[in-house]
């Protein structure tokens, strides 16, 4: 018999080709092969939503090979080894309906690590395909279908041409809007914080003022702390208390699909987006030394359980690298206690506990190393003792009725902490975790003052989200899945609704607040949290069989629907308009808002006979925030800078952000400078870097018949006017003569896309 074992990617079947040889032929289907068509809502609401499905446009020369493949050999056996989460098992299900197999021509094998044991394992128990999850993962995509087909048209009429919208998108946008409005909101308020250093007969330490009269000290002003430090410069300080106890600090559980997003962004500077990637690689398989195997678990996955293999395997490693100590009497096993672990039933932890991060650092991509020293790390933490610590409280009261206290944190068994520490997200939390050591101290002593340290202070507004923390906040919430944190987060980027800006911050942008405020007052059921989050239990409920599909979808579309049709009729036009007063000069209003190509202010109004004059904002520039002076100072632009070779130069503002124009050749203005007040000097040296780059791309230059060959990013290739046309492998780029152009650009293919020298 032929046995053909079909996967997602080439990197998994070329780690399967390394186990299985040649009795198996290994292809792969690339992920999807089949979806809903891009150009139509493809699915059928009457027919009880039933969906279209179609051979995507790219998978139709895989899909036409695999079939050659499997009717060469009339014993074929197709073996489906996609990934055991509900992708992984719908991608199978469209293997089987595209390659139109029967019941006995094919077999479901999956494993959560790609490594040969776990290969030949699966080979060995098949299974059917798990229908409940193709269903849970086809309703996900019809939602997210309906959603984005009715709702992004309404915000193009509404809002601006070209928008999106998406069911959990719209409330991660949502989240990182409201966290910015109560930044905007927050008044900070003054504080004092006083501290002390205090010396004992063994040494000094530092005591901090935590009581006034037996309540705690509330410090909101410099004339109380004045008063403070004037009865502490005169006091006693009397040790009244010393508390001593042990504590103890337990390992954090192995590496979910969030935890490992939120400690590689926080540890690594990652991106979510670059975690999954490089994850991705590393469960795929890598070839080090003579050996090719996958050196992670399955990396999609919410379950903390850890197999006996692995249980049974660390010891070994933890006893040769740290010692006896170090291990533990019996596995340590953690619980997940929120329910759907619906992904891949292990948690992320290398396949080989024996192969270290330093065994394997010759084989591996710096990135992927430092990718799985974290995973090999917190995996073996998990099964070491816990970190033990001294704690030590000593209360110092005054004679006249202040308490302070001095605290001290000893780390005497390190355990875990030998191999791994977490971090956090908050830096202070950090810095209270590190030891501090206190002198020998004895109740009723007496102290003397050396130094009182006041310091002003004021309260912080909420941190803005981070990846990882956006993230935390997401699965807090029950909003998405594992699956959907990095393609969310990615979605809201790309399509400019957030910006991720140098400090690793996540910033609303103008139009995602306008976008945001629209959906909130006209469709607040779906970007409701509690909604969200139920949406998604309704999905993990059909994925475990307890329900069926058709009625979820059908709750939820029924109202959205008429909400949609609502909206179209009665909702009025989005803008985000904010009048900031009116033109000096004129006496026009001036206005900020959205406009066809993003945030503008704006002079006078349509209804004016003299019509509007308007100016776009700068990149650094909001419309919450933008004053009346700044707005004037937009409409001083374009600004004339001066002449240069007989031609003028100019500075401006446009559609991709400041610009300096020369004639009829544009060159973006860098970050660092200003349309305002950028000099002649600095925009002929931009002006002579570009024509540099452009005569650098220039082959041959056809001037009187507008034809040139340039140099494109993939090669050569012929522009003539607004066509850009291929040249074809035969043909010299640096000897075409203008009649081998014209001859090329009258038989190359007129397509409604045209080919820019970049790879499709």
């Amino acid at each position: 018999m032929n046995h053909l074992i079909i996967v997602e990617s080439p990197a998994k079947a070329k780690t399967l080709k390394n186990f299985l040889g040649a009795k198996y032929d290994i292809k792969a289907s690339m992920g999807h092969i089949r979806d809903l068509p891009k150009k139509k809502l493809s699915i059928d609401i009457e027919n009880n939503y039933e969906p279209e499905y179609e051979i995507s446009p790219d998978k139709k020369k895989i899909v036409s090979e695999l079939k050659t493949i499997f009717r060469k050999h009339k014993d074929t056996m197709v073996w489906l080894a996609s990934d055991e989460d509900r992708e992984g098992e719908s991608i199978a299900w469209h293997l089987v309906k595209a390659l139109d197999l029967k019941k006995d021509q094919y077999k479901r094998i999956a494993f959560h690590e790609i490594t040969k044991p776990a290969v030949l394992k699966a080979l060995e128990n098949p299974r059917d395909i798990y229908i409940p999850l193709v269903h849970a993962q086809q309703a996900r995509r019809i939602l997210d279908r309906l959603v984005g087909y009715k709702l992004s048209p309404l915000l193009w009429k509404k809002v601006r041409p070209g928008l999106s919208a998406g069911r959990v998108q719209s409330v991660a946008v949502r989240i990182i809007v409201e966290r910015e409005k109560e930044i905007e909101a927050f008044k900070p308020e003054e504080y004092w914080e006083i501290k002390t250093d205090l010396k004992a007969k063994e040494g000094e330490f530092i005591a901090d003022l935590e009581k006034i009269k037996g309540k705690k000290a509330v410090i909101s002003n410099k004339k109380q702390a004045d008063n403070i430090l004037e009865d502490l410069q005169d006091a006693k300080y009397t040790v009244a208390n010393i508390e001593k106890k042990k504590s103890k600090s337990q390992p954090p559980p192995p590496f979910i699909t969030s935890t490992l997003q939120q400690e590689a962004s926080r540890k690594l500077g990652f991106s979510v987006k670059q975690t999954m990637m490089i994850a991705q690689q590393l469960y795929e398989g890598v070839k080090h030394g003579k050996d090719h195997t996958g050196l992670i678990t399955y990396m999609r996955t919410d379950s903390f359980n850890l197999s006996e293999e692995f249980l049974k395997a660390v010891p070994k490693t933890i006893e040769k690298l740290y010692g006896k100590k170090y291990v533990l009497t019996k596995p340590r096993g953690f619980t997940k206690k929120t329910r759907g672990a619906q992904e891949a039933h292990e948690a992320i932890r290398p396949t080989h506990i024996d192969k270290t991060p330093q065994f394997l650092k010759e084989h591996l991509e710096p990135q992927q190393y430092r990718l799985y020293k974290l995973i090999w790390e917190r995996a073996i933490a998990t099964q070491m003792p816990d970190a033990e610590f001294d704690v030590t409280k000593v209360t110092i009261e005054t004679n006249n009725d202040y308490g302070l206290n001095a605290r001290g944190k000893i780390l005497t068994q390190p355990g875990f902490m030998k191999a791994y520490v977490e971090s956090h997200d908050d830096p202070e939390e950090e810095l209270s975790n590190k030891d501090k050591l206190l002198p020998q101290i004895d109740e009723g002593e007496e102290c003397a003052l050396i130094k009182i340290n006041p310091e002003q202070k004021f309260t912080q507004p909420p941190a803005r989200y981070t990846e990882a923390s956006l993230v935390k906040k997401l699965e807090s919430e029950g909003i998405g899945r594992p699956s959907t944190y990095a393609p969310t987060i990615s979605t809201i980027i790309n399509r400019g609704y957030v910006e991720k800006r140098e400090d690793k911050k996540l910033y609303p942008m103008d139009i995602g607040r306008v976008v945001n405020d629209f959906l909130m007052e006209h469709f607040h059921d779906i970007i409701d949290y509690q909604f969200t989050a139920n949406m998604e239990e309704k999905l993990d409920d059909i994925a475990e069989g307890i329900i069926k599909w058709q009625p979820v979808i059908d709750e939820f579309y029924v109202p959205f629907e008429k909400q949609v049709e609502e909206s179209t009729k009665n909702a009025e036009k989005a803008v985000g308009e904010r009048i900031l007063g009116k033109d000096p000069k004129s006496g026009r209003r001036i206005a900020v808002r959205i406009g066809r190509y993003g945030p503008m202010a704006q002079i006078g109004t349509a209804e004016e006979e003299e019509k509007p004059r308007f100016a776009k904002l700068m990149p650094d520039q909001n419309l919450q925030t933008i004053t009346l002076k700044e707005a004037l100072e937009l409409f001083k632009l374009p600004r004339d800078l001066g002449e240069f070779e007989g031609a003028a130069i100019s500075a401006n503002v446009g559609r991709f952000g400041p610009y300096v124009r020369y004639g009829n050749t544009f060159v973006s203005i860098p970050k660092e400078s200003d349309p305002h007040t950028i000099k002649l000097d600095e925009a002929i040296k931009l002006v002579q870097e570009k024509k540099k780059k452009d005569e650098e791309k220039i082959i041959h230059a056809f001037y009187q018949s507008k034809i040139f060959v340039l140099n494109g990013q993939y090669g050569p290739y012929i522009k003539a006017d607004k066509r850009n046309v291929k040249i074809p492998k035969d043909k010299d780029a640096h000897k075409l003569t203008l009649e081998e152009c014209e001859e090329i650009i009258k038989n190359a293919p007129l397509t409604s896309r045209r080919f820019t020298g970049k790879k499709k």
